[in-house]
């Protein structure tokens, strides 16, 4: 194994046994204070490896500067620290399969979980690998954390090895990505960039320009409430209407389950309340403009017809703007796709593009002026007990970074 798996696979267990969950519920930002248990250990590590410049912000982000040893655009790269809300990431116990065999990976915390080549194919392909997955009661958080180990490890090389040409690079370390917060009003100056990466990608070769624009809505349902012994003709209960709001909604089509490609969704997400009052949290996502607004407004329209059913209640639907596809802006100068695709070349990793069905802090960025394509990690079957990584693919991804700030230099 060479240095950098080592240290890759090091790198991304300690940082992915740090409890870092974002909560989308906190008005706070970071929105979870153990964000900053992984934020202030990256800020010593940068300092103990000699990086300049850096930096933890009051909104929650570590900076820190690679100086250059060419003249070049400045480049960023950027991971996030937190992990998605939407499973148990609390006693993540990361482990190492040495050289998987090509069979099914069980779970020692949960036996009746298989990770299976057949039903995820990439997993067949890494064969001799070393694979990271979690215990199987939580997910992994290779996402991003995969990322900050490359980061991470890409910086210690450079900084250790000045012989290397590259420009001022800049590094990034982002809380609250997963709810779509990751990336402050002040970043963008903070950082100081011409263009810039994120790596939180997947599939080696993985070099995206196109993500899921996306809104988020709350739907609000207040009803009568009554003590149900009294209450003919007078209850009005908030569950049934905000069932009846589900329920119109397309079930066969415009769920993130009955769509692929370029199809968009409507996705509810959570429902919390009593007969008294209900709330809905949706997520609406398409890759235009046009079909993301069409989506608000059916659901709009959704609400004002079950409202109609029933005077009494009071139906509310707040629409809130959440990131944009960074196609929007990236295809009037594709100059860092390009890039990047020539560094893949370089070595010997053959481009892919395709859709995100998500979004990334590049989304954010590149809409507020900084040009920010996504980078593949490796990462597989995120968000969930599934998730699992190659360190090899670690490696290349990491070989990626040191090969596009080589090729900035000018």
């Amino acid at each position: 194994m060479s240095d950098f798996h080592t240290e890759l696979e090091t790198r991304l267990c300690r940082y992915a046994a740090i409890d870092s969950q974002s909560d989308a519920d906190s008005p706070s930002a970071p929105s979870t204070a153990c964000q900053y248990d992984i934020l202030h250990l990256l800020k010593s590590e940068l300092e103990e490896m000699g990086a300049a410049d850096v930096t933890l912000t009051d909104y929650g982000t570590v900076l820190a500067t690679i100086p250059g040893t060419a003249p070049g655009p400045t480049v960023g790269f950027l991971a996030h620290v937190d992990t998605a809300p939407q499973f148990n990431a609390t006693g993540v116990k990361p482990r190492v399969i040495k050289g998987y065999n090509g069979g099914a990976i069980s779970f020692p915390d949960a036996p009746d979980l298989s990770l299976s080549p057949d039903e995820f194919p990439y997993l067949a392909q890494k064969i001799g690998h070393d694979i990271v997955t979690a215990s199987g009661t939580t997910l992994l958080g290779a996402d991003d954390k995969a990322g900050v180990a490359i980061l991470m490890t890409a910086a210690r090389h450079l900084l250790a090895t000045p012989e290397i040409n590259r420009p001022t690079l800049r590094l990034a370390f982002t809380p609250d990505e997963e709810i779509g917060r990751g990336v402050d009003s002040r970043l963008p100056k903070d950082l100081g960039v011409d263009f810039a990466y994120t790596f939180d990608g997947g599939a080696v070769g993985e070099i995206e320009y196109e993500t899921f624009s996306a809104d988020g809505a709350t739907v609000t349902v207040t009803g009568v409430s009554i003590h149900p012994g009294y209450a003919t003709g007078k209850l009005v209960n908030a569950i049934h209407l905000a069932a009846k709001i589900i329920d119109t909604l397309p079930q066969a089509t415009q769920t993130p389950e009955t769509t692929a490609g370029r199809e968009g969704f409507i996705h509810a997400t959570d429902m919390t309340g009593g007969s008294s009052e209900m709330r809905i949290k949706f997520i609406l996502r398409d890759f235009e403009r046009d079909g993301l607004a069409a989506k608000g407004a059916l659901l709009q329209q959704v609400c004002a017809a079950v409202a109609a059913t029933e005077p009494r209640a009071r139906i509310t639907c707040t629409i809130t703007p959440q990131y944009r596809n960074m196609r929007y802006w990236l295809e009037k100068d594709m100059t860092p796709v390009e890039l990047a695709c020539d560094a893949a070349r370089s070595l010997g990793i053959t481009p892919v593009s395709v859709p995100i069905r998500g979004g990334t802090d590049g989304s954010r960025l590149t809409e507020m002026g900084v040009p920010c394509p996504n980078l593949f990690t490796g990462m597989q079957n995120i968000h969930g007990p599934l998730e699992w990584i190659s360190v090899q693919d670690m490696g290349i991804a990491t070989q990626l970074m040191l090969a596009l700030a080589e090729k900035s230099a000018q």
